[in-house]
């Protein structure tokens, strides 16, 4: 892929910015420093961007009011896209199913209902996403309605969720219980780094994914994105420390110490 991206001072055909959240814009309730002067810099040279988050334990309306809450008054639905919403977008494309059984939060099983779909006791499928109420008897039932065969998609592969205090463990933790338990890994994961929730994105913004940029903290998600062809930025507030870039097959186009340095490389 080296070559098909450009340096900072040719990017101004990027139309749109992703942006991760957890690790890239704050860690837990608190901004990354300079996240908030990266964002003003966008509004005020009126640049489409999304908050681009493999979270898939809320849902929109969570993370606006979370946004609000750290001062980001300006974001709306609009400006926040998440693996759950891709997921949803990616089923209604290429499935006939509407009877699935929904390992995650009530944010999620909200945002399916919301869609349309059944959370049913007879599935066609099996939907997995970041579940932080996790019990053991999920856990089984998914297990047994993936060894009986049923079509098995999941939000994304993030092993753990960066916290101020360390990490917990996410759904890739979830797809491993499951695989131990049944040999299978999961037919599609919809989110980051993977070609489905660019393909919704390109769909929602209507731009090429050539004139997409995606700024995070995680070289096996955010970064490897660029495998697809779009631009990306490594930022080093969030789970990935420079040294890790040496053993890494996904490389950044840039590494920055935390997002606010970008306005200075923008401008």
């Amino acid at each position: 892929m080296e070559g098909m991206h450009k340096k900072f001072d040719q990017w101004g055909d990027i139309k749109c910015w992703l942006l991760d959240m957890d690790g890239t814009i704050y860690i837990e309730n608190q901004l990354v420093d300079g996240a908030l002067d990266f964002l003003h810099y966008l509004l005020e040279h009126d640049k489409k961007f999304l908050f681009l988050t493999n979270n898939s334990s809320r849902n929109v309306d969570t993370y606006v009011e979370k946004l609000h809450m750290l001062g980001l008054e300006f974001a709306t639905a609009d400006h926040i896209y998440t693996s759950g919403q891709a997921t949803i977008a990616f089923i209604s494309k290429n499935y006939s199913s509407k009877r699935i059984y929904l390992l995650g939060t009530a944010d999620l099983e909200t945002e399916f209902s919301a869609a349309g779909f059944d959370l049913a006791n007879d599935p066609e499928m099996v939907v997995i996403g970041f579940d932080t109420t996790l019990t053991y008897a999920k856990l089984w039932k998914v297990c047994n309605l993936v060894r009986a065969g049923l079509p098995y998609i999941a939000t994304h592969p993030d092993f753990n969720c960066p916290t101020r205090n360390g990490f917990m463990p996410d759904i890739g933790a979830i797809i491993a219980f499951v695989k131990a338990s049944t040999g299978r890994e999961p037919d599609v994961v919809v989110g980051k780094p993977n070609l489905p929730i660019l393909d919704a994105i390109s769909q929602k913004t209507r731009l090429p994914l050539a004139e997409l940029a995606m700024i995070g903290d995680r070289l096996y998600t955010d970064i490897a994105l660029g495998q697809h062809g779009i631009h990306t930025v490594l930022v080093l507030t969030g789970e990935t420390d420079r040294a890790d870039l040496a053993d890494s097959p996904f490389q950044p186009d840039v590494v920055l110490g935390s997002i606010g340095e970008m306005v200075k490389k923008l401008a």
